[in-house]
Formats: structure tokens, sequence, C-alpha cells
């Protein structure tokens, strides 16, 4: 199984609104169908010519030998779970991608944006319903997965906050909220601290008390 490549590009190249490279891996030219973006970032010179490396899925049928290549895994591994959906092919998966960024995509699922879903040439309402029930509860688990090993992260380079946030959380359980409303909480007000809506702030002001009234408005609001 080819999992990824790394190369030279030979050339770029569109057809039927599919997009294709060429790439250069040790003397062998691999074809590979990817995405619009992967072009453009080539053309404006934020992928290296001389050193692509792609995230591969390879696709066998009796007719046909197709490499599908992406330059994130998580695009790879999505794609590789819409192909999973009965009914639902390559060319559904690569239109998907093209059209919307995976968190673009993400949060359409998990919100049950069916309009948008169903806006990408090929995807009925049927289709849709298909994709968000197969795909939500998925991609939710993965989203808080994602968010705890952030959050675990941030706070162990951050020891005096580590501190702070368990007090938080020890504080939100003594009034009485649920731990799953403490645990989907916590990774928000830090996401709040990383995206610098503190930075007006002096660092001694994010306090216990003031993550505090923050937690208690997220919590007030649901």
């Amino acid at each position: 199984m080819i999992s990824w490549i790394k190369g030279e590009l030979v050339s770029s190249w569109q057809a039927n609104n599919k997009f294709y490279i060429l790439i250069n891996c040790q003397g062998l030219g691999y074809e590979i169908q990817t995405l619009e973006s992967v072009i453009d970032n080539i053309n404006k010179n934020k992928i290296p010519e001389d050193e692509i490396t792609l995230w591969l899925k390879h696709i066998k049928k009796e007719d046909s030998d197709t490499l599908f290549g992406f330059i994130l895994k998580d695009q790879r591994d999505f794609f590789i779970q819409i192909l999973n959906i009965k009914g639902i092919g390559s060319q559904i998966g690569m239109s998907l991608l093209n059209k919307f960024s995976l968190v673009q995509i993400t949060n359409a699922i998990i919100s049950n944006d069916k309009k948008s879903i169903s806006s990408v040439q090929g995807i009925g309402g049927k289709m849709t319903e298909r994709i968000i029930l197969e795909l939500k509860s998925k991609l939710i688990t993965k989203q808080i997965e994602k968010e705890s090993f952030d959050k675990n992260s941030f706070l162990e380079e951050n020891r005096d906050l580590n501190s702070i946030f368990e007090d938080i959380d020890l504080t939100l359980q003594t009034l009485n909220y649920s731990k799953k409303e403490i645990k989907n909480l916590i990774p928000k007000l830090i996401n709040d601290i990383k995206n610098k809506k503190y930075s007006t702030l002096e660092k001694d002001t994010i306090s216990f008390e003031y993550i505090l009234k923050e937690a208690m408005k997220y919590l007030d609001r649901q």
C-alpha cells in the first residue's frame, strides 16, 4: 500500500474539472489526481516544485488504476471516510474537497448544513442526509479528541494557566455543572486565550476570577 509520495513536479493539468500532477519519484513518473488548491499553491510557489509531498489513496478497479493525492493527511483520511459511504465515489469526495476546506466540510456536517453539502455537483438530498448520518458522530468524536490534545499541549507549556484551569474545573463541579459540560467548555476558554482574545490584558489579569467569569458567560448561553 502506498501511503505518501515525495518527488519533483514534472507537469500539471486540468481535464473535465479534474486536476492532475505528474511527479518524478526516483526515476518513475506518478500521475496523481489532486485538488485544485494543490496546483494553485504550486503556481504561487507555496509548494516547492522540486520536493512535493502528498498523502495518497490508491484506488484499483478492473478498468482503472488511480492515485489521489492530498497535502494534508486529514484530507486523505476524510476522503477515505467518504468513500466508505455506500453510493459515493471518488469524484464526489474530490468535488467536496475542491469546493470546501476540510474545516468547512466538518462544520457543515456537524451543524446539519444540508444546503452547503448539497450545493456540490452530484450530491442530492438523499446523499446529503447519508453523508451527515454516516460521518457526524465520527467527526464530533475526532473534534473532541483534537481539542483535548490541543488543550493538554497548551497547558503543559503554560503551567500557571494549568493550575488555574484545574481550579476552574473543580469550582464548576461544585456548582453542579456536569463533567461533560466542563469538558466541552475548557477547550473553548483555552482557544480564546490562544487566539489572543486577552491580548490587550496584562498577563497577571488572566486570573482565576477572570477566567471563571468568562466560563459563566459561556454556560449562561447554553
